[in-house]
């Protein structure tokens, strides 16, 4: 039975994370061919996927973790692992859901763009790279996938590249998240040193006493504060929303932006329990439900307005998992799922109503409910949810956190108050996007209102219906949420969803506090919208704060390009030669490592011969009459370096030896003769004061170093290594070969595609020297006194100041 479990998970993650992402490519491809069918191709992958991970929930009940382990790099101890649990499974199977109607949604709004494939294509990869980002154990598989989908979004945010806002959005997004990836991956380094385990599944035991606690702290909440928008990396979120619609709906309802609180809940068994963790995450949800919420009365445009309740929902998220306590879990799962299926299906709904009137500005809409009745169905139900009415799932949700929160305590007390704080003004704004577009009068919009093709209208309401069927069907949720929880505290009791409502209690009387005083923000959003925009206006913006970062930093980098490359190539080596010097000799002196003095040393004729060649090669490049003269004298130095090769026994070296002096020497001379600089430069005081101070500086310091290290032991273990390994690994008898072909052979390709990539781009670069036409000379433009004396007759004009 476990085999076929495992066989199951095997095949389950391969259509979750494998398909996504190997179908990129050929769903790019395809759309050439199928057109509209793309959609519906792309959903059916989903589907596959979606119906594979639900495979596994009925093996939660009798194993409630498992972890499917491959060989990745066992030299070094990595596993690639993928681990099985409810917390896992609750990400996987919304993410899923959401991601396929997504795809099909997408192939109807993208109808007719000339990259429609292509898009669809970046929305695949990006869901293969989310489903292994929560399916993933494995530390270092954790980050890649991490990665992954910040270059995704990257690519999804500016598709429509030809826009500068887009690409705007697209920069920040990617470096806002990319800081925080670095966090994660300096994060998950110092927990394998600390647990011994490269998988996240190795950390069992509390981390709050040790000693590196604040450092885990501190780097894991960087990385899931800046990919969950939190307070004060929320600034990007909003900026994201020039993406197209498919992307928001996917990207800010159930993946990229939930990829932070996945993180937070699957350490929390181990992290949580301390001020660093719970503390801090307690302080910024507030403060980021807060800010989301009261920004979401401050916008006009429909997707910035769901963009702002998003940094709300997240921060909400943050708040309930800083709580810690079993019922905030389980109120922070259960709204994690209402909020992807309720916030999925009002940002399809705000995409179909652009698609069908032309424009977002609710100011500008009214009127909606007969020519868009379907999507007056999907918005209803999406914002009720929203609003948190029974019997749908979003009111089981916002019970449990109220529940969980109302405690006699001055932290809890204030908590449940920024709770009901964000719930109102969340409720209000669900309201607002159910009533405000379809009731009422019908406006003039850019485009006559018509109702969105079934491609785009079925996603809205399948998430809508979905929505209230999970609420009818608690034990159905149950099963999934039950396993989740006890993958978050595993010292919780048994999960199980409310059946019945206490109409007496004090959830239930929030709630109707909650949605009267709901109703109340919902009629008063013109003058609130007014109020805090002229409230707010002055306060510092962290959005331009990041521009003047980014530029700045821009301007650093090329102030420090034009200083250091400058384009004269001999302070270049100059300056390479002085360091060189500087980085021998000052280790030497300050870790008083002089060389004692060497003996002289008892040479043989022959070799004293070759001595003799190489200084008289060193005489002839100093006082050398033209550079061309200069060459040739130092491939007398090589010569003489090949020499002694051979006269200690390695005939391949001084033979390899030989023929790069020979192909330097050809070569150099060619250029020479080319660029004609066969003459010398005379120049004495550079010449020989400053070029001749460092070159004998830097050859000295050199020879320093040669001497220490050759008064030390010489160590064979790796002489001996090669010796006895070469012919039995490598099968070869030649040594310096099999360690430059095998041992080293990563090391010898990466030289090999270094001198290919140089030779290639020098062959590109004469190609177009011999394409490029010769720019005529221009000519002369005359005077005005000249022109005027030229052209008596003709008035003189007015000459005009150019603007430039």
């Amino acid at each position: 039975m476990q085999a076929t479990r495992d066989m199951i998970g095997i095949y389950a993650l391969l259509l979750a994370i494998g398909l996504p992402i190997v179908m990129a490519w050929p769903l790019a491809a395809l759309e050439r061919w199928v057109r509209g069918a793309i959609g519906w191709i792309a959903a059916l992958m989903g589907l596959a996927g979606l119906g594979a991970l639900l495979l596994l929930v009925p093996g939660l009940g009798e194993t409630p973790s498992r972890v499917l382990e491959l060989d990745w790099v066992p030299s070094l101890g990595l596993r690639l692992a993928f681990r099985i649990d409810g917390l896992s499974l609750t990400f996987a199977i919304t993410i899923a859901a959401v991601g396929s109607l997504v795809l099909l949604y997408a192939g109807d709004y993208l109808k007719g763009h000339p990259h429609r494939g292509r898009f669809i294509g970046f929305l695949s990869l990006f869901l293969g790279a989310m489903q292994g980002l929560v399916l993933v154990d494995s530390i270092v598989g954790l980050y890649a996938f991490w990665e992954l989908t910040s270059l995704a979004s990257f690519l999804l945010i500016g598709f429509d590249a030809d826009r500068q806002a887009a690409r705007r959005g697209a920069i920040q997004a990617l470096v806002v998240t990319g800081i925080g990836g670095l966090a994660l991956l300096a994060g998950g380094v110092t927990l394998a040193l600390v647990t011994g385990s490269w998988q996240l599944s190795g950390a069992t035991a509390s981390l709050v006493a040790s000693p590196a606690f604040p450092l885990l702290a501190a780097l894991f909440l960087l990385a899931a504060t800046t990919k969950s928008a939190q307070v004060p990396f929320h600034f990007w979120l909003p900026n994201a929303m020039e993406a197209p619609t498919p992307v928001s709906a996917l990207l800010h309802s159930a993946t990229m932006v939930q990829a932070g609180v996945y993180l937070v809940l699957r350490l929390s068994s181990v992290m949580s329990g301390g001020i660093w963790w719970n503390g801090t995450l307690m302080v910024l949800g507030a403060l980021t439900l807060a800010w989301g919420a009261f920004g979401a009365f401050r916008e006009t445009d429909l997707k910035q307005v769901l963009a702002q309740t998003t940094i709300a929902s997240l921060g909400l998220l943050m708040l309930l998992a800083g709580i810690g306590s079993e019922l905030a879990l389980a109120a922070a799962l259960i709204y994690f799922v209402a909020h992807a299926l309720y916030k999925a299906a009002l940002f399809l709904v705000v995409g179909g109503i652009d698609h069908g009137t032309g424009t977002r500005d609710i100011t500008s809409l009214r009127g909606l409910r007969e020519p868009m009745s379907l999507s007056f169905i999907a918005a209803l139900m999406a914002g009720a949810a929203m609003l948190g009415v029974p019997p749908l799932l979003g009111f089981w949700a916002k019970e449990e956190m109220y529940k969980a929160a109302a405690l006699p305590d001055m932290a809890m007390i204030a908590a449940l108050a920024v709770l009901v704080l964000g719930n109102v003004l969340l409720g209000a704004v669900g309201l607002l996007l159910a009533i405000r577009p379809f009731m009422g009068v019908q406006l003039a919009t850019p485009k006559l209102p018509h109702e969105a093709p079934w491609g785009m209208i079925a996603g809205p309401l399948l998430l809508g219906i979905a929505g209230l069927a999970l609420a009818l069907l608690p034990g159905e949720v149950e099963r999934l949420l039950a396993p989740a929880l006890a993958a978050v505290a595993p010292a919780a009791k048994p999960f199980h969803m409310p059946r019945g409502i206490d109409l007496i209690g004090v959830p239930f009387l929030l709630s109707m506090l909650t949605w009267a005083l709901a109703m109340v923000a919902y009629r008063l959003f013109n003058p609130m919208r007014i109020g805090l925009n002229k409230a707010l206006r002055r306060v510092p913006s962290l959005d331009r704060g990041f521009d003047r970062a980014y530029f700045g930093l821009v301007r650093l980098a090329g102030a420090v390009t034009r200083l250091l490359h400058h384009g004269r190539l001999e302070i270049a080596m100059l300056t390479i030669f002085v360091m060189l010097a500087a980085a021998v000799l000052l280790p030497l002196a300050l870790a008083d490592g002089w060389p004692l003095r060497p003996n002289w040393p008892d040479l043989r004729l022959e070799e004293w011969g070759v001595m003799a060649l190489a200084v008289a090669g060193v005489v002839t490049v100093v006082f050398a009459p033209g550079r061309l003269m200069a060459i040739l004298a130092l491939g007398i130095q090589g010569t003489a370096v090949s020499l002694i090769f051979l006269l200690f026994g390695a005939p391949d070296l001084g033979f390899t030896q030989f023929m790069v002096e020979i192909l330097s020497v050809v070569i150099l001379g060619l250029v020479m003769t080319r660029l004609k600089l066969e003459g010398r430069d005379p120049r004495p005081m550079e010449d020989w004061l400053r070029d001749g101070s460092v070159a004998l500086v830097a050859g000295g310091a050199v020879t320093l170093l040669l001497l220490r290290v050759l008064e030390t032991p010489l160590d064979p273990r790796l002489s001996d290594f090669f010796n006895e390994n070469s012919a039995a690994l490598a099968h070869g008898k030649n040594i310096v070969n099999v360690i430059l072909v095998d041992f080293r052979g990563l090391d010898t390709l990466g030289e090999i595609s270094v001198v290919m990539a140089a030779g290639i781009a020098v062959l590109a670069l004469i190609r177009v020297a011999r394409s490029a036409k010769p720019v005529p000379a221009a000519a002369p433009v005359p005077e005005p006194e000249a022109e005027a004396e030229a052209e008596p007759d003709k008035p003189k004009r007015a000459r005009r100041r150019s603007p430039a």
